[in-house]
């Protein structure tokens, strides 16, 4: 963290929602509008982890060979034999920006997510592992709807949180000004390795959780479906999808990297919490009711939050 905020101002919240999904080994979708420094973000992240670090700007006549790599043709000039050879695309890395996804056509997207779920891409019949560890950080563009493409609900589902970037307070914003259009250049100093990543990953899954706290991760994600008997009125009245299974998982994976973050080697309820807005704002689906009575997923999080009771734990 001292690293980063030498080249980062602000966006505390931004960076412990992406040093959660770092940790938890998983996948992060990043949404916020142009000029808010997420790639420098995700760079300086990646040479202060020492991990190896490629960005793609999706378009939309991107193609998944373009992505994942292809076959070429090789001959030996010796003896005039040929064979097929396989050229590895910039997927083959430890954390690939995928910028701008919505921009690029579907069978584009799933080549990209199936790699993300995968960790393995096949070509030519054969399957070529991916590097470890592997992060897919896609960013979206929220303003322009026009030439893009949407991921759908199940795509999505695949990334563990949806971290929303705003905009910097006026003193932040004058420290970046500052800084950006001086001579200022900082070098940052590299303090874990790939290796230090993945045992930071097994690490954060045996941290352990007492059943009354993932009894309530997994009440907030029943309360989100429409269909269920716990399901508050107002999910009912504005929701038309809820969140499934894997939110269930991630909000308790989550909350066990916050945990870890912040020093402590048990997870609260207040660790689901504070990781449900990220967890569940890509997964619930409002209605035509919802946008007529201008309510956005963000309020609907915060109703579930303050509608959602702890359990009581039965420990005296």
């Amino acid at each position: 963290m001292e690293q980063l905020r030498q080249v980062i101002v602000g966006q505390d919240r931004v960076v412990e929602e992406l040093m959660i999904v770092l940790f938890s080994g998983g996948h992060a979708l990043i949404t916020g509008a142009p000029g808010l420094a997420k790639t420098l973000l995700i760079r300086s992240v990646a040479q202060i982890l020492d991990l190896q670090f490629r960005r793609v700007q999706f378009t939309p006549d991107l193609m998944p060979a373009d992505i994942i790599g292809t076959e070429i043709i090789e001959e030996d000039r010796g003896s005039g034999h040929r064979e097929l050879r396989f050229i590895s695309g910039p997927i083959f890395t430890n954390i690939l920006l995928a910028d701008e996804i919505n921009r690029t056509p579907p069978k584009t997207q799933a080549a990209l997510l199936e790699a993300m779920e995968e960790k393995q891409v096949t070509a030519g019949g054969k399957m070529h592992p991916l590097s470890k560890p592997f992060y897919v950080l896609a960013t979206q563009n929220p303003i322009e709807l026009e030439g893009t493409y949407p991921l759908p609900e199940a795509q999505l589902d695949r990334f563990m949180l949806n971290i929303l970037i705003d905009y910097l307070d006026e003193d932040e914003e004058l420290a970046v000004a500052s800084r950006t259009t001086s001579g200022f250049d900082q070098e940052l100093t590299a303090v874990f390795t790939s290796e230090d990543m993945a045992e930071f990953a097994r690490l954060v899954r045996a941290v352990p959780v007492a059943e009354p706290v993932a009894r309530y991760a997994v009440q907030l994600a029943h309360a989100t479906r429409p269909s269920s008997e716990s399901a508050p009125d107002f999910v009912k009245k504005w929701v038309s999808w809820g969140a499934g299974t894997r939110a269930s998982q991630n909000l308790i994976l989550a909350a066990k990297a916050r945990a870890v973050l912040n020093g402590r080697y048990h997870v609260s309820c207040s660790d689901i919490a504070a990781v449900a807005p990220p967890v569940l704002r890509h997964r619930i689906l409002t209605n035509f009711r919802a946008e007529a009575d201008q309510v956005n997923v963000e309020t609907v999080i915060q109703q579930l939050l303050e509608t959602v009771k702890e359990p009581q734990s039965n420990l005296s």
